[in-house]
């Protein structure tokens, strides 16, 4: 007769079975949500691109004072000009008056002392590499704000409206569907044209005007997803055991729906600085004047080439 076997103390049978993962300090750290939501972002290829163009952004922001030393450094976003005629200066043209000093890269790559307009003159003869490595800060700026604000409230009109649904649900989607049947950047421009005499010739009509017309795409992304979690059956039970609304709305939901408006939001900057840029390029985010801002600055490329064919 066989001999029954007994099971060990030490559950290796069990241990074979179902191996133990073990769990790292970052996971520890942030929570089994948000760290499930971490490793999403940095194993989507979209998403990695977006945050290596951030990257991009970011160092080149940062690195302005090195890239592009300013002339006054008392206010570095002032782009410097070579003189005051109105005719533009090719690439690499020698810089004859106002001379900025020469970075620590300069005569590494350059292999020249004197300082050269890398991408020419506009009009004016303001140097256009000074305004674009400098209006890097600008374009970051709005873009982060206007991105972070956009996605902020698309999120909590999303989530509200599709996790209570019903009569809400209807009017807040009739609502979006208003703001999505606008054309964006005339809406964006017509709003900040408003508030520019108000506010003032500043960054802010343009940024304000691109929160209010670009929320919506997140509140439709974020409201898709939530609909089809809200149904699972860990929010029926955390709603049987009288868990409050808010809590399983912002606890046990949007940390599981909010990864596809999270990479939607990474790759937007980009779309945000084009946008800023086009407002800026019509005098309405900055002056079409020697201001740091992409859109400025090819505001002041076109009054040279428009002055040229004339």
């Amino acid at each position: 007769m066989a001999e029954s076997s007994v099971p060990s103390g030490d559950n290796t049978l069990l241990r074979e079975a179902m191996p133990v993962r073990e769990i790292g300090w970052l996971e520890r750290f942030l929570g089994p949500e948000n760290y499930r939501i971490v490793t999403g972002l940095l194993k989507t290829p979209a998403s990695i691109m977006g945050f290596i163009l951030i990257a991009l952004f970011i160092i080149i922001a940062l690195a302005a004072p090195l890239i592009a030393p300013p002339v006054t450094p008392t206010n570095p976003y002032k782009i410097p000009r070579d003189g005051y005629s109105a005719e533009p200066r090719p690439m690499f043209s020698v810089w004859k008056t106002n001379v900025p000093p020469l970075p620590f890269w300069w005569k590494a790559i350059m292999h020249t002392d004197s300082w050269v307009h890398i991408l020419g003159t506009s009009q004016g003869q303001y140097d256009v590499f000074y305004g674009i490595i400098w209006g890097t800060r600008t374009a970051f700026k709005t873009g982060f704000i206007v991105v972070v604000a956009t996605f902020l409230i698309g999120v909590v009109i999303g989530s509200v409206s599709a996790y209570y649904g019903g009569a809400i649900d209807n009017v807040i989607m009739r609502i979006v569907d208003i703001f999505l049947t606008l054309p964006f950047i005339l809406a964006a421009l017509i709003l900040a044209a408003i508030l520019t005499p108000k506010i003032g010739q500043t960054l802010w009509p343009a940024v304000i005007a691109l929160i209010a017309f670009g929320w919506m795409s997140y509140s439709r992304i974020i409201r898709g997803d939530i609909l089809s979690i809200k149904e699972r059956d860990y929010i029926m039970a955390a709603r049987v055991i009288g868990v409050k609304d808010g809590r399983i709305l912002f606890r046990h939901i949007l940390p599981n729906a909010i990864f596809p408006t999270l990479v939607l939001a990474s790759l937007a900057i980009g779309d945000v600085v084009l946008s800023f840029a086009a407002l800026s390029f019509l005098g309405i985010g900055t002056r079409c004047s020697p201001s740091p801002a992409t859109g400025s600055t090819t505001c002041l490329h076109i009054g040279t080439s428009s002055s040229g064919r004339a």
